[in-house]
């Protein structure tokens, strides 16, 4: 459990709204927590920067965090981007440039104020975690250190867009939440009359951003845009990299300890995409505490030893039957000086027609055809949302897979690092993809995914120039699968998986697809880890946080996820509903709610009956003026191209007062 902290070494004053205005103009809108005598005795600041809305779509897990801050020191500042919350402007997409010109400006105008130093430190999970390690990578003189969690490095290959080369379903998904995200009004109370002008700047302009993503189908400098891994030695600043095992962005945290040449250290625990004092599974850490020694060294110059530290702390997680939503997962902490550490040595396996084995074994070749409902039971890309999002047991997924298993365990095996599948191939299609899952099968039968990859097959030599197939020619390829740390137990076994379809995940290929795994030049390498003698497992305090925000519960939130199958056809569909509730914040009164649903359906035989749905509801009341969005969006694909739609309509106490529809046609490539 995380505790309350009610008392702090200096009082702590809040600005609920503080007006910061940029080189064009426009207003963007900061709450700002900071020492009572600031004035007085300046402190460091340190900048969160987000589109999600300070007055109410982040205010819980602020309110948990920055006055901590803040009490200990610093001016702690969220920042709303423009377009969003209460700030002017529209937001046109992320991590625009734009966006880091403003950021940039927000920095020094924070520089210049009486009450900081003048010495800056940035963070933020997942938005706010990316665009603190692109800020950073522009250098702003006062940016002295940022944490950034559950983040990427690489915009094409490592974020909701494209793994692998593959299209994954959260294109839409998260491009129908931004959607619904920037269809929201600002608070009349804040901003005043021209409130509604202002909203319908934003309905009349905002763009549909899943098609502008789909748009780019490579690696084209779109998305080199913002992604730092183009050239890591433009970050200077500090790095503190933090994410969990359960989160999609595990991955960037170790291709960073290897090619940033700032300092950089690394802390993943368990969790999913949450901050790690109020994160699930569990344990928690004191996250604050870390992170107020991150801050003290490089903003402050106080020798609170984070240099010492090892380059990273990582959560080695027990093995776990399959669950929704778990709460905890046992397992020990490892420090490494690198990743993976000297510990961890490659140990090749090899596929073969008896499973996975240490020696190869004759030539095969095994056909592999899966039904296009094969990934049912893989949960969603991202845990974000804390409804029932984590795989499912993998049995009947793996029943549409070649599967390969190791005989049981004679004794543990911790795998700790990346797995990687080096695979021949042959395909009867131009365009074919490859899901790789690692497994745990435990001894009662039910298989825990620890980890996967994917992989479109086009893409094996190039993101940014990927090539068809040559129907029938072999191929070889190396497929990453995520990084891990798990523990398998002697008894249990160890499986990989292998399939052409992973629904609802990845969009499917446009035709059905046949590969041919060639066995002789196909093995599975592991990262196992031999314990080290004597050694001391880091230890962390326990999680804190400032007092919560005093929010009435109007309406209970509630998570779904439903599977249905069609009798006569074997269409399968994934029903998902997210209420996230209706709350009165007690302290000024806004009233907010806002429920996401979505849909995913295909037939097992079918890549072309694919289709995904959302519909989103914003609600937010401010005394007599009542407010709602509803935004839809809608594809589905021929053999050439991609068919997206999406609509938005606005209310105003009951009576419409916008309507706007979207329609695009994107030709598909390779893909």
């Amino acid at each position: 459990m995380t505790s309350v902290v009610n008392q702090f070494p200096r009082a702590v004053r809040e600005i609920e709204n503080q007006w910061i205005t940029v080189s064009d103009g426009t207003r963007l809108a900061a709450r700002i927590w900071l020492p009572a005598d600031a004035e007085d005795n300046p402190v460091p600041a340190i900048l969160e920067y987000l589109p999600y809305r300070k007055r109410d779509g982040t205010v819980e897990r602020d309110q948990l965090t920055h006055p901590y801050f803040a009490g200990h020191g610093y001016a702690c500042v969220r920042v709303d981007m423009r377009g969003c919350g209460e700030s002017d402007g529209v937001l046109q997409d992320e991590y625009s440039q734009r966006e880091l010109d403003d950021g940039v400006e927000v920095i020094n105008w924070l520089a210049d104020q009486t009450w900081c130093t003048g010495k800056l430190g940035m963070m933020g999970i997942s938005w706010g975690g990316f665009n603190s390690l692109q800020i950073a990578a522009m250098r702003p003189e006062p940016l002295k250190a940022i944490i950034t969690l559950c983040s990427t490095d690489d915009r094409y290959a490592d974020d909701i867009h494209f793994k692998g080369g593959c299209l994954i379903n959260e294109n839409l998904g998260w491009g129908a939440t931004m959607l619904s995200y920037s269809s929201r009004p600002p608070d009349p109370a804040l901003v005043g009359d021209q409130w509604f002008e202002t909203w319908m700047q934003r309905l009349d302009n905002e763009p549909f951003l899943a098609a502008r993503w789909l748009q780019h189908q490579r690696r084209d400098d779109y998305w080199k845009h913002g992604s730092v891994c183009e050239d890591y030695s433009n970050i200077e600043a500090a790095v503190l990299a933090v994410g969990g095992w359960n989160d999609a962005y595990s991955n960037a945290i170790f291709r960073m300890l290897a090619h940033l040449k700032a300092p950089v250290k690394a802390i993943i625990g368990p969790w999913a995409h949450k901050y790690p004092h109020f994160a699930v599974p569990g344990p928690r850490i004191g996250f604050l505490q870390e992170a107020l020694r991150w801050w003290d060294f490089w903003l402050k110059g106080e020798a609170t030893g984070v240099l010492r530290d090892p380059a990273v702390r990582a959560y080695v997680m027990a093995s776990t039957p399959p669950a929704a939503l778990p709460a905890h997962i046992p397992g020990k902490w490892i420090s490494e000086g690198n990743w993976p550490g000297h510990s961890s040595q490659p140990n090749r396996l090899y596929l073969t027609v008896d499973g996975l084995r240490e020696a190869p074994g004759e030539e095969t070749a095994l056909s592999l055809n899966s039904p296009q409902t094969t990934g049912r039971d893989g949960g969603e890309f991202c845990v974000i949302w804390m409804g029932p999002e984590f795989a499912g047991d993998q049995t009947c997924d793996d029943a549409g897979s070649l599967v390969f298993d190791t005989p049981a365990l004679g004794a543990d095996m911790d795998l700790v690092g990346q797995a990687e599948l080096e695979l021949e191939f042959s395909s009867d299609k131009p365009v074919a993809l490859l899901a790789v899952r690692l497994s745990d099968v435990r001894p009662d039968g039910s298989v825990s995914r620890i980890s996967y990859g994917l992989q479109n097959l086009t893409h094996i030599v190039s993101h940014e120039h990927p090539e068809p197939l040559e129907p029938g020619e072999r191929y070889f390829c190396r497929i990453k699968l995520d990084d891990v740390a798990r523990t398998l137990p002697a008894g249990h076994k160890l499986r990989l998986a292998v399939s052409t379809s992973y629904w609802p995940m990845m969009w499917p290929a446009p035709e059905p697809v046949t590969l041919d795994i060639h066995t002789a030049r196909s093995w599975l390498t592991l990262p196992v880890r031999t314990p080290v003698p004597g050694e001391v497992a880091p230890t962390f305090p326990e999680p804190v946080s400032a007092p919560p925000v005093d929010l009435i519960e109007l309406r209970a939130p509630s998570n779904s996820r439903e599977q249905t199958e069609d009798e006569a056809t074997g269409e399968v569909t994934i029903s998902i509903i997210d209420d996230f509730g209706l709350y009165r914040n007690a302290e000024h009164g806004l009233i907010t709610g806002e429920i996401g649903r979505e849909t995913h359906s295909i037939r097992p035989d079918d890549p072309l009956s694919a289709r995904m749905t959302t519909h989103w509801t914003q609600e937010i009341q401010r005394d007599d003026i009542v407010l709602r969005t509803e935004t839809w969006s809608a594809m589905h694909a021929s053999a050439g191209h991609f068919h997206l739609t999406a609509r938005i309509e606005a209310w105003h106490n009951d009576k419409q007062v916008f309507e706007r529809d979207f329609a695009e046609d994107i030709e598909r490539d390779l893909n």
